[in-house]
C-alpha cells in the first residue's frame, strides 16, 4: 500500500512540473498576416459596417427606439433603396441647404416649410388686407360713383351672352379656388383652433380635392374671356389721360375712355392674362401634368411658391375689381349681370364707346327703346 502511494504522488509531481515547464515557455511568434487591399471607392468597409450594425444592435438593447446614426445617414441625404416609384423615393430627407435666407443648419425641406408657414404667408396675408383696405377707404371715403343725370329708358347691350358667361365662368371659379386656397393657407391660425384637428382634416381634404378640379375650368375659360375682350383691350391715346387723372377719382369728371378704361385694361393685362397665365402653369405643375419636367421637391416647392404668390396678388387684384363692379359703381353690376346699361351711364363712363354705338361704327350692338318708343332697329 505504502509504494503505491508513494508511486501516485511520484507521478502527479512529475505532471505538475511538465505543465510548469510548458507554461513558462515563450510563445512563438505569430505569423505576419497577409496584407488586405484597400475597399474598391464607393463600396463600405464591410468591418466598418459591422461594427456599426453591432453599435447599432447594443444601443437598440440599451437604448430602445434610438437609431440616431440611421437618421444621421437619412439627414445627408443619401440615396437608399425603396420600392416606391419616383425620382427622390430613396431620399428620405432633403439635404441641408440655404433656403430663401433661411438657417443654412437645416434640411432644405424644413427650410422651405418655415418659409411658407412663416415669412410667404405674412406677405400673401399682408397684400390681401392692404386690398382690403383700399376699397374700404374708397367706400367710406369717396361714396359710391353715381350718375350725375337721371337714366333716360334707353339701354344698350354692353356685353353678348357668350361674354357674360366666359366672364362668370371665370369669376366662380376664381372664387372657388381663392377660398379653398385661403383655407388651406391660413386655415390653421383661423379655422382649426375653432374646428379642431378631425373637422378641419376633412374640411382641407375636401377643398383640395374642389382645387384641383376647378383649376382646369378656370385656366380654360381665362383663354376664352382673353380671346373675346383682347380687341377692346388694347391701349388707346386716351388711357394716358385717364391714368394721369386716376379716372377723376378727385376732380369727380371721369376722363373719356372707350369700351374699356385704362384701369380695365390693366386688369385685364395684368391680372386677368398675366397672373391667369402664371396661377395656371404652377397649378398644372403642382398637379404634376406639364410633360418635361423633373418633379423633383425642389421645384415643386419652387412652384407652390411662385403659385401662392400669383394666387394673393390677382386675389388682392380681385377685390379691387369685385369692388368696382358692384359697390363702387352705380349700373356696373347689371352691365355684367344683364348685359344693358343705360345711356346716361355709358355715356359718363365710356364716351367712346357711347359715341361709336351712336354712330353704328360698332357692329351687331342691340339697343332697348325708351318706354313708349318704337322698337329700336339692330345695328347691322
Amino acid at each position: 500500500m505504502i509504494k503505491w502511494i508513494s508511486s501516485l504522488a511520484l507521478s502527479m509531481t512529475l505532471a505538475m512540473g511538465m505543465a510548469w515547464a510548458q507554461e513558462a515557455k515563450p510563445a512563438a511568434p505569430a505569423p505576419n498576416p497577409a496584407p488586405q487591399a484597400p475597399p474598391a471607392a464607393g463600396v463600405p468597409n464591410v468591418e466598418s459596417v459591422d461594427i456599426l450594425k453591432q453599435n447599432q444592435a447594443e444601443r437598440s438593447r440599451a437604448q430602445p427606439g434610438n437609431n440616431a446614426p440611421v437618421w444621421r445617414a437619412v439627414k445627408q441625404g443619401e440615396r437608399h433603396y425603396s420600392s416606391l416609384p419616383g425620382l427622390e423615393s430613396g431620399v428620405l430627407i432633403q439635404p441641408k441647404a440655404r433656403f430663401l435666407g433661411q438657417d443654412k443648419a437645416l434640411t432644405a425641406g424644413e427650410a422651405w416649410r418655415q418659409y411658407r408657414n412663416g415669412p410667404l404667408t405674412a406677405i400673401g396675408a399682408g397684400i390681401i388686407l392692404a386690398a382690403l383696405l383700399v376699397v374700404t377707404i374708397l367706400y367710406f371715403v369717396f361714396g359710391k360713383i353715381r350718375n350725375k343725370e337721371p337714366p333716360t329708358g334707353r339701354r344698350i347691350e354692353r356685353f353678348t351672352p357668350m361674354e357674360r358667361t366666359a366672364h362668370w365662368t371665370v369669376a366662380i371659379s376664381f372664387v372657388t379656388l381663392a377660398v379653398s386656397g385661403l383655407i388651406m393657407l391660413f386655415g390653421r391660425y383661423l379655422l382649426l383652433p375653432l374646428t379642431g384637428h378631425t373637422l378641419f382634416g376633412w374640411l382641407t381634404y375636401a377643398l383640395k380635392t374642389v382645387h384641383n378640379f376647378v383649376g382646369p375650368v378656370f385656366a380654360v375659360s381665362t383663354v376664352v374671356v382673353f380671346v373675346l375682350f383682347v380687341r377692346d383691350n388694347f391701349p388707346i391715346r386716351e388711357d394716358v389721360r385717364w391714368l394721369r387723372h386716376f379716372g377723376g377719382l378727385f376732380s369727380g369728371t371721369e376722363p373719356s375712355a372707350g369700351r374699356f378704361n385704362a384701369g380695365e385694361k390693366i386688369w385685364f393685362w395684368g391680372g386677368l392674362t398675366l397672373l391667369g397665365l402664371i396661377i395656371s402653369a404652377s397649378g398644372f405643375v403642382l398637379d404634376m401634368l406639364v410633360p418635361g419636367i423633373a418633379y423633383t421637391r425642389g421645384n415643386m416647392q419652387i412652384a407652390h411658391i411662385v403659385h401662392l404668390l400669383g394666387t394673393t396678388l390677382m386675389a388682392a387684384g380681385a377685390v379691387g375689381h369685385i369692388y368696382l363692379g358692384t359697390l363702387g359703381m352705380e349700373g356696373a353690376y347689371d352691365a355684367m349681370r344683364h348685359g344693358y346699361v343705360d345711356d346716361t351711364w355709358a355715356k359718363e363712363h365710356h364716351d367712346l364707346w357711347y359715341e361709336q354705338v351712336q354712330s353704328g361704327e360698332i357692329p351687331r350692338v342691340r339697343t332697348q327703346p325708351r318706354p313708349g318708343d318704337a322698337p329700336a332697329p339692330i345695328n347691322a
